[in-house]
C-alpha cells in the first residue's frame, strides 16, 4: 500500500500533466459537484486564458471587415468571438470594448487582457495580450490572424471581468 499524496503534491502533479486551464476547469466542476446548485463564480483569469487559447487557435484565419467568426474575423470580431467562447460577452467594436473593460496599467497586464491601440482618444484596433509584448490579432485586409509584437507605445490595456 502506498503512502497518501498531499493535496499540494497532487495539484502540482496535475498542473504539470494537464496545464493550468484544465486544472482550473476541473476544480470548478468538482466544486459544483460537491455543492450541487452552488456554481462557483467564474475566475476572470481562467476566462482570460481560455479566450487567449481560442484566439490563438484561430491562427491563419483570414481578416474580413465586420466578421465575427468562426472562420473570418476583423480585430474586434476576434476578441468578441474569443471571449464569447470563454463565456463572456463583449460589445462589437474596439472602442466599445475599451469602454466595456476595466482599464489597467501596463505594469498590471497579463495574458488574456485586451490591448487597445489608439490615436489620441480614438481606439482603432484591439488584440488579445499573449505575454512578452505580443498579441493575437486580426490585423488588416489581406492578412490573417497572427501573433505579433506590439509595434507602438500608443496602447491601453483592459481586463474583461
Amino acid at each position: 500500500m502506498s503512502a497518501p499524496i498531499s493535496p499540494t503534491a497532487c495539484l502540482a502533479k496535475a498542473l504539470s500533466r494537464t496545464g493550468t486551464t484544465a486544472v482550473l476547469t476541473a476544480a470548478a466542476l468538482a466544486g459544483s459537484l460537491l455543492a450541487p446548485g452552488m456554481a462557483p463564480p467564474a475566475n476572470a483569469a481562467a476566462v482570460a486564458m481560455e479566450a487567449l487559447h481560442v484566439a490563438a487557435a484561430k491562427r491563419g484565419s483570414p481578416y474580413q471587415y465586420g466578421a465575427t467568426g468562426p472562420y473570418r474575423f476583423d480585430c474586434s470580431g476576434l476578441t468578441l468571438y474569443a471571449f464569447r467562447q470563454a463565456g463572456r460577452r463583449l460589445p462589437r467594436t474596439a472602442a466599445e470594448q475599451y469602454d466595456g473593460t476595466r482599464h489597467i496599467p501596463a505594469s498590471s497586464r497579463a495574458p488574456g487582457d485586451l490591448v487597445f491601440f489608439h490615436y489620441g482618444d480614438d481606439v482603432y484596433h484591439v488584440g488579445v495580450y499573449a505575454g512578452d509584448d505580443e498579441i493575437w490579432h486580426a490585423p488588416h485586409t489581406g492578412a490573417r490572424v497572427r501573433l505579433e509584437h506590439i509595434w507602438t507605445r500608443s496602447v491601453w490595456y483592459g481586463r474583461v471581468s
